[in-house]
């Protein structure tokens, strides 16, 4: 069983708290025995999958296989060509060089976060969409702070191949069909 969870902000990618009162995936209603693939920070939002399946964790994340994720970052600040160029470059976060990754801006139709992200009234946002090959801890956020453009929200909404599905709402899952499971595998 595959499936596809669109995560809420302040939830964590996993079943039990790290500290009482967090919010994690034992909420949802979720089946029995299926653990995430992958994860989201709790601050982070959008598509988690998970699973029963063993051998998928390492099918959809090792970087062998470059399965391409793909995130909308709102950001702090005007968003630059220079700064596009350098996250399609790579930029060194942490002493190490992240390999090149897709970025472009773009202006997505979106519901506001609860909560509500922070707002400076003489500082505007920006969106980027960043697609990458690796998944180092929090690196598109250290991605967008080393080209000055600090990460307000993110929101993962492809993996491989496969989209978010648009009828799911925050906190909602559903099983992927064999055609969804197709485009997830599929380079």
């Amino acid at each position: 069983m595959l499936l596809a969870l669109n995560k809420p902000y302040g939830v964590l990618s996993q079943f039990t708290p790290d500290h009482p009162g967090q919010r994690t995936l034992s909420e949802f209603a979720l089946p029995k025995n299926v653990y995430a693939i992958g994860r989201l920070d709790r601050d982070s939002e959008g598509l988690l999958l998970l699973s029963d399946e063993a051998g998928l964790n390492t099918k959809l994340l090792d970087p062998k296989h470059a399965h391409a994720r793909t995130y909308w970052v709102q950001v702090e600040g005007e968003v630059t060509e220079l700064a596009l160029q350098q996250l399609r470059a790579g930029v060194v976060i942490e002493g190490r060089k992240t390999l090149p990754a897709k970025a472009k801006q773009i202006d997505p139709d979106l519901p506001p976060r609860n909560p509500p992200i922070r707002f400076r009234q003489n500082i505007p946002t920006s969106w980027i969409e960043v697609t990458l090959c690796e998944g180092r801890n929090r690196q598109v956020r250290k991605m967008t702070a080393s080209v000055n453009l600090p990460t307000l929200r993110l929101i993962r909404i492809r993996i491989g191949h496969f989209d978010l599905p648009p009828v799911l709402a925050p906190g909602q899952w559903q099983e992927l069909t064999e055609p969804d499971r197709a485009s997830l595998f599929a380079l």
